[in-house]
């Protein structure tokens, strides 16, 4: 890697994400969705447009709610259910199919909601990388008198990408559906730099992203990442001790600077394995093996597979999609 790009442009370059809308909800209580896990690789999200509504994940704490102008990622893709706040049994949905995107609509006649339902992609092979920076839940407002935000610039632009969305989606324009899967994965991106942004950033790879101080650290691994960083090294960069610098990057992070370091050679070796032909020994060196063996042994331990049968399974995947 010789051009040095910050560490969200990295990760997005190791890690593309892809997005699409499934359904526009245009709801008045009372009503319910039930939305069911999704395969591999695959991320719910909804955005509020107007009104409300209250989300429970089972096993995953309290219903919460959200309102107008706050967008909901939830990594994982668990199963979920959405609701309005009246508790009235629910008035029966039916879908509506426009060119660009599936209308939910009902019958109710109380408050109402219009929001976007979609879901963010990534290869299946980065799935568990992609999650274990992200936190199980992740909330974000694009409202000017939200507390989420600080910086009112990232703000702003989100909820500009939110407002073309919401046009592209209400009528039958040509090339719609191609237009809102392109803003949605913008969508992710700015998400992803909004939060980053707070306060108080979800714990991972987000609150790591929002301490100053640790920010050049960050910056390194991501661009050099076969440089044999030493903690001393990265401690010097944040002009900290080592025992400084270890406890705030275990406190943001929720895991040691070496354990990330790993993760994201991880992820540069496996798409080199992918879409090149060098020998397993030249990418375990590209990203800071000095031995073949240690290099199996590392990327068996994360990827769950050795090196030349992840070749292998790219391959086979490639004539089946050909």
């Amino acid at each position: 890697m010789d051009e040095e790009i910050d560490w969200l442009s990295r990760l997005l370059e190791m890690i593309p994400v892809s997005g699409r809308v499934d359904y526009r909800c245009l709801l008045a209580a009372p009503w319910q969705l039930g939305l069911p896990e999704l395969e591999a690789g695959q991320m719910h999200y909804h955005i509020v447009l107007n009104g409300s509504v209250i989300i429970e994940e089972p096993g995953s704490g309290p219903p919460q709610r959200l309102a107008a102008g706050q967008i909901l990622l939830l990594p994982k893709g668990a199963h979920h259910l959405l609701h309005d706040e009246s508790g009235a049994p629910p008035v029966p949905a039916r879908n509506r199919r426009g060119l660009a995107v599936t209308f939910t609509e009902n019958e109710g006649t109380g408050e109402h909601l219009d929001m976007l339902c979609g879901r963010f992609v990534v290869a299946p092979m980065h799935e568990r990388l992609l999650q274990s920076y992200l936190p199980p839940r992740l909330i974000v407002s694009t409202a000017e008198n939200g507390t989420n935000a600080d910086q009112p610039g990232t703000k702003s632009q989100l909820s500009a990408l939110v407002s073309l969305m919401r046009m592209e989606s209400a009528t039958d324009h040509l090339g719609g559906q191609a237009m809102l899967a392109a803003l949605s994965t913008a969508v992710f991106a700015l998400t992803l730099r909004l939060a980053s942004e707070t306060q108080e950033a979800p714990a991972g790879l987000l609150a790591l992203a929002g301490h100053p101080r640790l920010a050049p650290a960050l910056s390194a691994l991501f661009n050099q990442p076969a440089h044999p960083w030493s903690l001393p090294e990265l401690a010097s960069l944040c002009s900290m001790s080592r025992a400084t610098f270890v406890r705030h990057f275990q406190d943001k992070m929720g895991r040691s600077a070496s354990d990330m370091l790993t993760e994201i050679r991880m992820m540069q070796a496996a798409n080199e394995m992918r879409r090149s032909a060098a020998s397993t020994g030249a990418i375990g060196e590209s990203v800071g093996y000095q031995s073949e063996a240690a290099f199996q042994r590392a990327f068996k331990q994360h990827m769950g597979v050795t090196p030349a049968q992840w070749r292998r399974e790219g391959r086979q995947q490639a004539a089946a999609e050909a």
